[in-house]
């Protein structure tokens, strides 16, 4: 017989459909609907207009992002193949030497303004976790902070976190940075360096790679060494039929193991030719990490706004539905106040 033990029987259990988070109802009076549906639609043209404005300064960004690097790379690797000729014939200079490691200076570049997702926090995350590798390898730390809102964190929290973390300076870039700008923040370098204040300098900054992708890097840009840009991915912003686009090109820098002839050699003594092409290396390099950290910040804005703006049109809809609910209750109510009260005059025949 057959009989209904927990070995031959299982119960059928129904399939039932996914859970689907609903948004929570807006709970307030007509005027305060009305009140909100203004005021989200006065944020959403505030979002949407700084999403055109940061738009057309990212183009403009990535155009000098775009025609810089491919003079910064050559320049380094020029000067890094330069370098490696001349290490065994004797001659040095003090930009090139390479000397035990006992403090590390960080140049951290960040934005001056917010708004723009998480970008300043990802390149400070960057920025402290090098600062605790170099705190577990017992090796001083100098920072030259470039920007708003870096300032305000390494003014705030190094004295309290990072006692061992000497600040140098803060340094303000207002705009679209110029080789002038650069060449502050190179002589700041210049002058840890020579003076052996510090033993090697490095970049922290954010690579700019297309309109939606940013990546924090830390860059070592004393003493000279590798340069590893082979070849860069370029998404540029484009407008087609009154429409954002983005159109992507391979732009390549110089070939694979591309060096210099070793017939090369020098009408003047290395040592000036380096003297006078190090510090042209510095402010490339430097103005590079801004331009770079410039673009970025910008398309970063330009996602965070298009992300509010499409929030607030969501948002306005809700409250619109709401508001029509609300208006349509209070005249349903209304009417059946008016009807009571018309039945209530009406005279009953006896």
């Amino acid at each position: 017989m057959f009989s209904l033990s927990k070995s031959n029987f299982s119960p059928i259990r129904p399939t039932l459909p996914p859970v689907r988070p609903t948004l929570s109802p807006v709970r307030c009076g007509i005027r305060e609907l009305r009140q909100r549906i203004h005021t989200v639609q006065t944020t959403q043209k505030i979002t949407e207009a700084m999403k055109l404005v940061a738009a057309a300064r990212v183009r403009r960004a990535q155009e000098a992002v775009v025609n810089g690097r491919p003079f910064s790379s050559n320049l380094a690797a020029m000067l890094n193949d330069i370098t490696q000729r001349l290490k065994y014939d004797d001659v040095s200079t003090p930009l090139t030497d390479a000397r035990p490691v006992k403090t590390v200076a960080l140049v951290v570049f960040t934005g001056d303004r917010g708004l723009c997702g998480g970008f300043n926090k990802w390149v400070i995350k960057k920025a402290v976790t090098r600062i605790e590798e170099l705190k577990k390898l017992n090796l001083g730390c100098v920072v030259i902070s470039v920007g708003k809102k870096g300032n305000s964190f390494f003014t705030h929290n190094c004295e309290k976190k990072y006692p061992f973390v000497k600040v140098d300076s803060f340094i303000e870039i207002g705009g679209f940075p110029t080789a002038k700008e650069a060449q502050v923040i190179a002589d700041d370098v210049f002058s840890l360096f020579v003076s052996e204040e510090v033993d090697k300098v490095e970049l922290v900054y954010s690579r700019f790679v297309s309109l939606v992708r940013f990546e924090p890097v830390v860059q070592t840009l004393l003493p000279l060494g590798e340069v590893y840009d082979v070849k860069d991915d370029v998404f540029r912003l484009s407008s087609k039929e009154g429409k954002l686009a983005v159109e992507r090109d391979v732009v390549r820098l110089r070939k694979e193991g591309e060096v210099f002839s070793p017939l090369m050699e020098f009408e003047q003594d290395p040592v000036l030719i380096l003297d006078a092409m190090l510090p042209l290396y510095l402010n490339s390099q430097i103005l590079r990490g801004l331009q770079e950290s410039l673009a970025s910040e910008l398309a970063a804005r330009m996602g965070a706004m298009a992300s509010a703006t499409d929030n607030a049109v969501e948002l306005s809809k809700r409250l619109s539905v709401e508001y029509n609910r609300e208006r349509q209750a209070k005249i349903t109510g209304e009417l059946l106040e008016i009807v009571a009260g018309a039945e209530a005059l009406t005279p009953i025949d006896i």
